[in-house]
């Protein structure tokens, strides 16, 4: 027998990080059953799961399956969209963004529910009787809420329409001016919310959705129409985006006459401006959360403890600059600074610092990211002499 003094009994358990899907689209709406429907017809806030057009149509026909079918006919598009019926003849849109709160959706939107003044409408729980939130507004409501108390990776934003042929973007105000809404105004007998929707979930988060083709028929809007829209620019200090509201386009520029998202704004130009930056934040919150989180209970609060939680953030963010959607960043941990320094030469201040760091398990650190935006405005001085 051969002496071994060492013995290696290798064993190969790989894992995968967490990943957070980013397109995934989850629709409420109702449905316009036929007098002979379908034994496996959607029932109400029920979710289920589709990845064809036709499908949706057969099971949930009416604005939600065209709602869905629509979203998935973007290239590119969705991979996945789920829909949830709501009752047609008492449409209760809260319930289903209840049930809607559950699932795995980046992307939210109703079926065929343009902003009116009644889907816009705030509620007054005190009132006798009680009066509900519109459709828009609780769609609103939702999508923060669920982004900021809801469980790690629920991030999502919202997507709505104008009414078919607005070009005045004043009902974006109140409760749906949130950088976690998209509007969009169009001259579309379909549900452009839907389509944006699609078109949306096909890119990944930090693509510009600026001039992105969507499928849908739509007629142009005058130039003073998108200007009413957007808002006026200065060619200087660049646009004012100041409405929050999208519109849809068809360059002359661009051959073909297909149609085209007409920018890329968030429904809060004043908070997180873009749509790619907003989801771009939270796509980098999840994929810091899940490296971080193998730190949790293991890493001690030492030099090399810290060390070893700024090289995981780093190899986040490393490729991101690797791939130029970010141009730099800055990690800092305030508590590595007083480890590195001679014990002795520690002030009463800084030695309670450690102390009760160590004593509180809780440490602080600070990230700065400097995201590179796209082009969205060229100024040329053109002179000819």
């Amino acid at each position: 027998m051969t002496v071994r003094y060492i013995r290696v009994n290798p064993q190969v358990n790989l894992s995968a990080p967490a990943v957070r899907a980013f397109g995934n689209i989850a629709v409420a709406g109702k449905l316009s059953p036929p007098a002979t429907p379908p034994s496996d017809l959607l029932q109400v806030n029920t979710p289920v799961d589709f990845t064809d057009p036709a499908e949706a149509r057969r099971r949930a026909p009416g604005d939600l399956g065209e709602a869905i079918a629509l979203a998935l006919g973007q290239s590119p598009g969705p991979s996945l969209v789920t829909g949830v019926r709501v009752n047609e003849t008492t449409p209760d849109f809260k319930a289903a963004l209840d049930v809607i709160a559950g699932l795995d959706a980046q992307i939210v939107l109703l079926a065929n529910v343009p902003a009116t003044a009644a889907n816009i409408a705030v509620g007054n729980p005190s009132a006798t009787p009680p009066t509900p939130d519109g459709a828009l507004v609780a769609l609103a409501k939702h999508v923060v809420s669920v982004s900021e108390t809801g469980g790690d990776g629920r991030q999502r934003i919202g997507v709505a329409m104008l009414p078919k042929d607005s070009a005045d973007p004043t009902p974006v105000a109140g409760l749906l001016a949130t950088d976690r809404m998209v509007y969009i105004a169009h001259r579309s007998t379909q549900d452009a919310a839907a389509a944006v929707a699609g078109t949306i979930a096909g890119y990944e988060p930090q693509v510009s959705l600026l001039l992105k083709q969507v499928n849908i028929t739509s007629a142009a809007f005058t130039q003073a129409q998108i200007e009413a829209l957007n808002g006026s620019e200065n060619n200087d200090s660049g646009p004012a985006a100041k409405n929050g509201v999208n519109w849809l386009t068809s360059p002359a520029l661009i051959p073909g006459g297909a149609i085209y998202m007409g920018e890329g704004y968030t429904g809060n130009p004043g908070g997180i401006p873009y749509i790619d930056a907003r989801r771009f934040v939270d796509s980098l919150s999840f994929q810091l959360n899940a490296q971080l989180i193998k730190s949790i209970g293991n890493v001690r609060i030492s030099r090399t403890g810290l060390r070893s939680v700024v090289a995981q953030i780093e190899a986040i963010l490393t490729p991101q600059v690797q791939a130029d959607v970010l141009t730099d960043f800055d990690v800092s941990v305030p508590l590595l600074a007083l480890l590195d320094k001679d014990p002795a030469t520690l002030t009463a201040a800084e030695a309670q610092r450690l102390h009760n760091a160590e004593t509180q398990r809780l440490v602080q650190v600070q990230i700065a990211v400097h995201y590179a935006g796209a082009v969205h405005r060229i100024t040329a001085n053109l002179k000819i002499s």
